[in-house]
């Protein structure tokens, strides 16, 4: 049954962010939208602070949980939009308030995990010279994180999923190249010892 609740307030939550700031949503918004007493809503959360930090933490957890592998670089950026595209206004909302340093430590970590799984999985076989691939996956966590956050500060208008694609395209074999050029310096520095 707490879970049930716990469920229930979070979803309450997310439907009243949709509709208006964090900065107009009270316990008593969210307590009367999901039928509940303010006493069950303080048994989960602490506060409406604590709740938010709360949820987005949860959300982290369950992109990790749900995308045990990425295939793309395209695919990194859909799954750290994912919450944006599926709760627009909710997530402007988030971006907008005084808890937007969560929301971006939300957005860093989802790019950070999304980038090195794929960069890990993918070019898995390949040696590379200690320290490149660390390198390579923080050029692309900064170029997904960048493009969200450049996305969100204008507003969610135009579509960075094309753009992202497109960029993707135009730069087609350049990951490839960086990790046959890092593969080659290690092979040379393994001959060499």
């Amino acid at each position: 049954m707490t879970s049930l609740t716990k469920k229930a307030i979070r979803d309450s939550f997310l439907k009243l962010l949709n509709l208006r700031p964090v900065s107009q949503i009270t316990i008593k918004d969210i307590v009367e939208d999901c039928g509940i007493n303010r006493n069950s809503f303080y048994y989960h959360y602490q506060d409406l602070p604590s709740m938010i930090e709360e949820i987005i933490l949860e959300e982290v957890n369950e992109i990790i949980r749900n995308h045990p592998s990425i295939e793309s670089m395209e695919e990194c950026l859909d799954v750290a939009i994912s919450f944006a595209m599926e709760n627009r206004r909710a997530a402007l909302h988030l971006y907008n308030s005084p808890k937007r340093d969560l929301f971006e430590q939300y957005l860093w970590r989802v790019c950070e995990y999304t980038v090195s799984t794929y960069i890990n999985t993918a070019f898995a076989q390949y040696p590379m010279k200690e320290g490149d691939r660390d390198i390579l996956i923080r050029y692309y966590k900064w170029i997904c994180f960048g493009a969200i956050l450049d996305w969100l500060n204008e507003g969610m208008k135009g579509d960075v999923q094309k753009a992202f694609y497109r960029m993707g395209q135009l730069k087609k074999g350049m990951l490839e190249e960086v990790i046959r050029r890092s593969s080659q310096e290690s092979g040379a520095e393994s001959r060499e010892a």
